[in-house]
């Protein structure tokens, strides 16, 4: 008997919200394949949770983690599509903002 993982597919949290999401609405998914993905996942949740402390430590575990092998380099396609989704994310909400304001 297989059990099926919270968050998966399978068994999508209580909180997924995927489809929740606007048609335009910009999204990241951090996989577990990657791996940093539960540490940063963990990294949202103490910063969200206002544990400053927790928040420091965990990027610090981060930043050691990631020292371990080589940046991905800047003019990486995977890098620079990153950043285009943040900054997509910063106009849509920007947008829905100056809608309701």
């Amino acid at each position: 008997m297989s059990i099926s993982l919270v968050g998966s597919k399978a068994n999508p949290s209580k909180f997924d919200c995927y489809n929740d999401l606007a048609e335009d609405e910009p999204y990241f998914v951090i996989r577990a394949d990657d791996p940093l993905s539960d540490s940063l996942i963990e990294l949202h949740a103490y910063i969200g949770a206002g544990q400053a402390g927790a928040a420091h430590n965990k990027l610090a575990e981060i930043m050691a983690l990631t020292a371990a092998r080589p940046p991905r380099p800047s003019d990486s396609p995977k890098y620079r599509e990153t950043f285009a989704i943040s900054q997509s994310m910063e106009a849509w909400r920007s947008s829905k903002m100056k809608k309701a304001g």
